[in-house]
């Protein structure tokens, strides 16, 4: 641990986070966040070894690939790690089932309203359910049905997001669920910010982009530099053309792909109103644009034309470090937060 924290300042941070840290089983009530192709076996296992919670993004991967890929992760680090699923995966069932087999301790579910069964297998299982949730109505609903914790995210996050701000979202919420611990993600990129949100209630924070360019990430380095060269305004959400046909939003940093897909929204919507495409066509067509597109970009470095999701908390990445690094600076700027807030009340 940096020299720079006082005993103080850390048992202050200690104290406002130890139910997340008691939940997660980590020396920090950080997570994470479950980034498709960058938050694989050698990142999360670097989070964890440091600390945090590594979370795997399972995305689409198939079972088998899922299996591969927790048993390679539990060869990089014997500290606890989660998986995230993606609720609306044809393969749920199984991919569950794989987490339990391999004794996977937290399941985050995402993408959409997970059934009863679901969190209940989880639970039978001997595992703990994380589950986002976007409001305070459905943060209760989701108690009901089992859950175990929950993770609030704000549209400053990288990649599918909703449409309320961080700060509202925890203003809402973090006062009127108290039932299980609370995560706070989405826009989140020192330790100040995370010292307000557990002053707030939350249990811990969620972080994803801040990892990119971490020294154990395996992005291509063009994807990392053009995170590094970012600014907060340069990660934009995807641009609707017509409510006919619409587009989940997502944020990743403006390029040439996120102007040809504006392009390309045009051209297949006038096909459709000269009766040449259906609008099933027309939709599949707008929706496939992205296809590998991420891939492209993580993997391949085609920084240009595939898509690099980002949050706006990417103008606070100014450079690659390890993961250890990452997480004892925003810890040691956590802890005086606290500690100036402590001082603050002593001298008032």
């Amino acid at each position: 641990m940096t020299e720079d924290i006082s005993n103080s300042g850390l048992q202050a941070l200690n104290s406002a986070w130890a139910r997340g840290r008691e939940f997660l089983g980590t020396e920090y009530a950080i997570l994470g966040g479950a980034m498709s192709w960058v938050s694989e076996r050698n990142l999360v296992a670097a989070i964890s070894n440091a600390g945090g919670f590594g979370v795997i993004a399972c995305g689409a991967m198939t079972p088998e690939l899922l299996d591969q890929e927790i048993k390679a992760t539990k060869e990089l680090t014997k500290k606890p790690f989660g998986v995230n699923l993606i609720t609306m995966h044809p393969d749920l069932d199984k991919l569950v089932e794989i987490c339990i087999q391999h004794k996977v301790g937290h399941v985050v579910l995402a993408g959409g309203l997970p059934g009863k069964n679901t969190i209940a297998s989880i639970k039978e299982g001997g595992a703990k359910s994380i589950c986002f949730t976007p409001t305070l109505a459905l943060g209760k609903k989701l108690i009901r049905s089992g859950v175990d914790a929950l993770v609030i995210e704000g549209m400053e996050a990288g990649g599918h997001i909703g449409p309320v701000a961080t700060s509202v979202l925890a203003q809402e919420i973090l006062p009127n669920i108290t039932d299980v611990p609370v995560f706070v993600a989405g826009g989140i990129g020192r330790g100040e910010a995370i010292a307000n949100y557990l002053k707030m209630g939350a249990a811990g924070c969620q972080l994803g982009t801040r990892f990119v360019c971490a020294t154990e990430c395996i992005a291509h380095p063009d994807f990392k530099r053009a995170f590094i060269r970012a600014s907060a305004r340069d990660a934009v959400t995807t641009v609707q053309v017509d409510p006919q046909f619409p587009v989940i939003p997502v944020r990743a940093l403006s390029n040439e792909g996120a102007k040809k897909f504006v392009q390309t929204q045009h051209e297949v919507i006038a096909k459709y109103r000269a009766g040449e495409l259906d609008m099933e066509t027309a939709q599949l067509e707008i929706e496939h644009y992205w296809a590998g597109a991420l891939r492209r970009a993580v993997i391949d470095g085609d920084v240009e034309h595939g898509s690099v999701m980002a949050g706006q908390s990417v103008g606070m990445v100014k450079k690659e470090q390890p993961t250890a690094e990452i997480l004892e600076e925003l810890v040691a700027q956590a802890a005086s937060a606290l500690e100036a807030s402590v001082g603050r009340k002593v001298d008032a």
